[in-house]
């Protein structure tokens, strides 16, 4: 496994990160706890050492599982990830309880890398407004917490603001090609590296939107390069491609994922994308620009929805509706698999989603179009 340097410390981290916000799942939703012990021991005995975590993901459950796969000398193998939703906390107390919750249901007594969740700019506010900060350098004092950073969804303005608010010891991002110049991007990157920061970068495949059902137009620049590789490779090698960059987070969901970016990652070296292969990327891009109507990323900060609306799987099916041509299965799926309750028509334009959206994306302008488009 390759292995990039933590600036603050010299420690050696992994070039792949496990995300585990998307663990495998049961036929009723829950995580397949076994399975997901079993891919996590398999991604550390497989060279990875940085596991990303969060308070909300999954309800907690994650937090369960992860701390459950770290026993028997896991534990020490790795660095944690962990996140602190502040948006949740109503006051400074909650703040503390979500803080100590997390550390319960991992089992550990301290936490390595340890971020403020998803900083948009009205989260920053509260952020001040509960004195998280100096909360969390005091449990950073107390050895609770080795590394404070945070993980970001907002203008690159307000990205630059936060990062010279104090001395953190690392960040985390959204990048990927298709978001190049979209929040922190890769100038935000660039001036977090220069102020010292590492910086984890999160959505490397936008959320499997670049791997998943690829188009024929895309496969075709594909197929037009030297060397032949899978989508998946051609986004982990360009998000590796920046020596900014400490870790790449990937939230596998199959072993079969596992395998295949433990792979992929032993060919992902910076600065090595010639100009030919960086120009077949750039025109990736530019194509899946012209396809995808909303950049969604499959999240879900945005639910639940107070009025039941699946947002993010509607707005998968509209994207695949124009990804393929309008084919008659995504119309089908969409009048046959989803329960009435959770259609676009439901949505009654108050925007509570569009508050949290990390892609700061026009949901309920969206869901107006959904129901025109799919008739319901």
């Amino acid at each position: 496994m390759q292995k990039r340097t933590f600036k603050k410390t010299g420690e050696k981290i992994s070039l792949l990160g496990m995300g585990v916000m998307r663990l495998p799942e049961t036929a009723d939703g829950l995580i397949d706890e076994d399975l997901s012990v079993d891919m996590i021991r398999r991604a550390i005995e497989g060279g990875i050492n940085y596991m990303d975590c969060a308070y909300t993901y999954h309800g907690g459950a994650s937090e369960k599982v992860l701390g459950k796969a770290l026993k028997n000398g896991y534990r020490e193998k790795v660095f944690i990830a962990d996140k602190i939703p502040a948006w949740l906390a109503k006051n400074e107390e909650d703040i503390e309880k979500m803080f100590e919750e997390s550390l319960a249901r991992l089992d550990v007594d301290f936490i390595d890398m340890y971020l403020i969740h998803n900083i948009t700019a009205p989260i920053w506010k509260k952020v001040q407004k509960l004195n998280v900060i100096p909360f969390l350098e005091q449990k950073q004092r107390e050895g609770k917490i080795r590394h404070l950073g945070f993980s970001f969804h907002d203008s690159l303005s307000l990205f630059r603001e936060v990062v010279d608010f104090r001395s953190w010891d690392f960040c985390q991002i959204q990048l990927n090609y298709m978001d190049a110049d979209i929040q922190a991007g890769v100038a935000g990157l660039r001036y977090a590296a220069s102020k010292g920061l590492s910086v984890i970068i999160m959505e490397p495949l936008k959320g499997g939107r670049l791997t998943d059902a690829v188009p024929s137009s895309i496969k075709k620049i594909w197929d037009r390069a030297e060397t032949k590789i899978s989508p998946a490779e051609w986004c982990f090698r360009w998000v590796a491609d920046f020596p900014q960059v400490t870790t790449i987070l990937s939230g596998m969901s199959t072993m079969d994922q596992l395998e295949e970016n433990l792979a992929i990652i032993e060919n992902c070296l910076p600065e090595s994308l010639t100009k030919n292969e960086l120009s077949l990327i750039e025109e990736a891009a530019g194509k899946y620009r012209e396809l995808i109507k909303y950049q969604c990323t499959d999240c879900k900060y945005c639910m639940p929805c107070p009025f039941k609306v699946d947002i993010p799987r509607c707005l998968s099916l509209y994207n695949e509706w124009f990804l393929y041509d309008k084919n008659p299965k995504t119309l089908m799926e969409y009048k046959s698999w989803m329960d009435k309750r959770q259609r676009a028509s439901n949505c009654t334009d108050c925007k509570e989603c569009e508050s949290k959206c990390p892609q700061q994306l026009h949901i309920t302008e969206a869901m107006k179009k959904i129901k025109q488009e799919f008739g319901e």
